[in-house]
């Protein structure tokens, strides 16, 4: 019995290096897993979707683990108030990332670098005061971009490189009072523009947008419209319903044109300097002539149904003028056979008299 009790007791001692070092071996793989393609504590993942569900947890950064593999990240109802550069570097297949209701009130220039396939993006209700001017340079793929919500009250004119593939804008809910039109043809393929609920100013530096709109609608695009806040004659106003005639183009003093202005009267021998003039004349010619309101129609498809309509009327008068004149011409055809007739009616008994007269004389 003392025997296999030794037996079993060597072998128990020579099999524990062993397990330990099985231990310490799957303890390994499982770190490595985890931070391969495992899961953030305080998310749920999906694997068959290959998405991350980080909403409502309180987050005040993205989380650091995120299996690379992501294809679409909730990051729904955080606390998360800033973002830095490379912020999503963990999943370089992003698609899908949503950011709404957090408390960003600054994007750093490089946060979405990397992000070569995101499509679609959702910054609704933050506290963004602004964009940088190339914020979404590394996002080419982009379809939707959503940043209602915010207190965003200038957009620049330029974003990164044009968005051929963005169809769907939307900014409305913010503090906007004006929207450069060269920020809109940057967006060659939008379809679907949400521009509501700003503090607009239909003045004549939206004249510009005015116009690009109603080419936009012409061609098949939809938008909630853009509803004056001041000045106090359009309020509560649609911009789209303004006529344009109303618009006068916008000026543009210069203090150049007061000193030329005043070195012609001063002196009649110093000569006016033409280039500067001519060139900073050019530098405004652009902007002058893209607000003058005669150089397009104002509305294609009225243009369109005026034509179409006058066509109509003057061909129903013609019609009406030969009709006219084809009914006179019978009636005066009528009207002289019908005259001619009881005139040689008339004429007939006179005629029988003066033969009876005439037969009877030899007698």
């Amino acid at each position: 019995m003392s025997g296999s009790w030794n037996i079993w007791k060597s072998a128990l001692q020579r099999r524990i290096p062993v397990l330990f070092c099985e231990l310490l071996l799957l303890s390994g793989v499982i770190v490595l897993l985890r931070l391969a393609g495992g899961c953030p504590e305080m998310c749920r993942c999906h694997s068959s979707s290959h998405s991350v569900d980080c909403g409502r947890q309180g987050l005040a950064e993205v989380p650091p683990d995120l299996p690379p593999q992501t294809l679409t990240l909730h990051l729904q109802d955080n606390q998360i108030r800033q973002l830095p550069a490379f912020a999503f570097r963990a999943v370089p297949h992003l698609r899908t990332l949503n950011l709404w209701n957090n408390s960003l009130s600054h994007l750093a220039p490089g946060v979405f670098h990397g992000l070569q396939h995101l499509q679609v993006l959702n910054l609704t209700q933050n506290s963004l005061h602004s964009l940088e001017s190339r914020l979404f340079h590394s996002l080419p793929q982009l379809r939707e971009l959503d940043l209602s919500s915010n207190n965003i009250s200038h957009l620049p004119t330029f974003l990164g490189r044009p968005w051929e593939n963005l169809t769907v804008f939307a900014v409305q809910q913010n503090q906007l009072q004006q929207l450069d039109r060269a920020l809109l043809e940057s967006m060659p393929s939008v379809r679907l523009l949400f521009l509501k609920d700003n503090l607009w100013k239909c003045n004549c530096h939206l004249l510009s947008l005015k116009l690009w709109l109603e080419t936009f609608i012409y061609k098949g695009g939809v938008t909630d419209g853009v509803i004056c806040a001041s000045p106090d004659t359009w309020k509560g106003e649609d911009l789209l319903k303004i006529p344009h005639e109303l618009y006068q183009p916008c000026t543009f003093p210069s203090p150049d044109v007061g000193s030329s202005r005043g070195q012609q009267l001063g002196s009649a021998h110093r000569p006016v300097p033409g280039p500067p003039e001519s060139h900073s004349a050019r530098e405004r010619d652009p902007s002058e002539c893209e607000l003058k309101p005669k150089l397009r129609p104002a509305n294609l498809r009225h243009a369109v149904a005026t034509i179409i309509i006058t066509g109509v009327v003057c061909g129903i008068v013609c019609l009406m003028m030969l009709v006219a004149a084809i009914y006179g011409c019978t009636y005066a055809a009528v009207t002289a056979q019908h005259h001619g007739g009881r005139l040689a009616r008339t004429n007939e008994p006179g005629k029988m008299e003066g033969k009876e007269l005439c037969d009877s004389s030899p007698a």
